[in-house]
């Protein structure tokens, strides 16, 4: 459930606390071993043969009646405008609803310790809405991933417009976890209000400075940029954003869910488009496409 005065707090804190998360050394290896000054190291960028190798493919909570196995969509598509790939994520084609935690995960190229700060970089493009879609990093491993669902996360970035169950609606607009569950949307410094829905069609780039240092240290915590769509260039979007859970523990795995919502009320099937997800050591704001 959303907490509204939470909500709103939330809102007034990203515009208040602009300081970036202190950095801890983590080594990763480069994605591209000829260049050493490039700190990214490559989770998937989709262009392998077997581009899904490497990725579990799960639904956790089938409720689909007539039972559909395997019911969500997790494809290959390529851009119309250029031979890239891309991940496209469904909770189950259209006119099929109960399918209630579609995930997918993949483990990191190298865990993030306690006491470290890593940058997780991706970038997104929602196919359409209504949808419901969460993705993140969690600690635990592929067996536990696959029973704890959504309760997996830590650091956590939800795209939805769904209707929460205290009547409030969300916009489409990125939102993040500010307490036990509850979810605050990103702000625009520029205008001192909530950012606007995420545009179907359009990628949007995202970086989140996880903080996996102990909550007594100041850590459990991510903030997060954003460049596409109001934001023309990279900007802070949020400080100091709360891990789900906050075990304390090596951050390993990148997961995705997504969730057509029960049967009697569904909230929709529309996709979210990933494409671009590297991970980096301390703060790096770069692009790691382009640089």
């Amino acid at each position: 459930m959303t907490n509204l005065p939470l909500r709103t707090a939330a809102i007034a804190l990203f515009a208040a606390c602009l300081n970036a998360c202190a950095t801890s050394p983590l080594t990763l290896e480069p994605k591209d071993q000829s260049s050493a000054h490039n700190s990214w190291a490559l989770v998937d960028d989709f262009e392998a043969n077997d581009a899904l190798a490497g990725w579990t493919i799960f639904d956790a909570d089938n409720q689909t009646d007539p039972f559909v196995a395997n019911a969500q969509v997790s494809e290959i598509r390529t851009n119309k405008h250029s031979t890239g790939r891309f991940l496209l994520r469904k909770p189950a084609a259209e006119g099929v609803v109960g399918n209630r935690k579609a995930l997918a995960w993949k483990p990191l190229p190298r865990r993030i310790a306690i006491g470290e700060t890593a940058t997780l970089f991706t970038r997104v493009n929602v196919e359409y809405f209504p949808n419901n879609h969460a993705f993140g990093l969690s600690n635990q491993d592929s067996a536990a991933i696959g029973k704890l669902a959504y309760d997996a996360f830590e650091s956590m970035i939800r795209i939805t417009d769904k209707a929460e169950s205290d009547g409030t609606k969300n916009s489409g607009a990125i939102t993040v976890l500010t307490g036990p569950k509850v979810y605050s949307p990103i702000g625009n410094p520029s205008t001192g209000k909530a950012a606007q829905p995420l545009k179907a069609g359009e990628w949007y780039d995202v970086w989140y400075v996880v903080n996996n240092a102990r909550k007594v240290d100041g850590g459990q915590t991510y903030d997060l940029y954003v460049k596409g769509g109001e934001f023309a260039s990279q900007t802070k979007v949020f400080s100091g954003a709360t891990f789900r859970i906050g075990r304390e523990q090596p951050l390993s795995h990148f997961v995705a869910i997504t969730n057509t919502g029960p049967a009697r009320a569904p909230y929709g099937n529309g996709g979210v488009r990933y494409d671009d997800i590297y991970i980096a050591a301390g703060q790096l704001l770069s692009d790691p496409v382009t640089q």
